[in-house]
């Protein structure tokens, strides 16, 4: 299995840096949490299914909204919400 590799709108990176103060470039760093939780998001009239990533990094809980496109995780959203901390939390115990 090859490395994985992260993709993103630049476009919509600084706008989710603007409202949420969280790079996608910091963002991919909560897929390396061996504690991590990926769930799948609700599904909506989208061509391709949406997923959720709640990892910490550093000491923050992160929430990353993505999708897989062929080979790699494109990254559509990334905050640190209070949702995807009760999420993480809950799932670590």
């Amino acid at each position: 299995m090859g490395r994985v590799r992260f993709e993103w709108e630049e476009k919509r990176n600084r706008q989710n840096q603007e409202e949420h103060k969280v790079s996608f470039g910091l963002a991919q760093y909560a897929f390396t949490d061996l504690h991590r939780i990926i769930a799948e998001g609700v599904s909506r009239i989208q061509a391709e299914k949406r997923y959720y990533c709640f990892g910490k990094i550093g000491d923050q809980i992160t929430t990353i909204r993505f999708f897989y496109r062929k080979t790699r995780i494109r990254i559509i959203g990334a905050g640190y919400w209070r949702k995807g901390r009760e999420i993480y939390e809950k799932g670590q115990r």
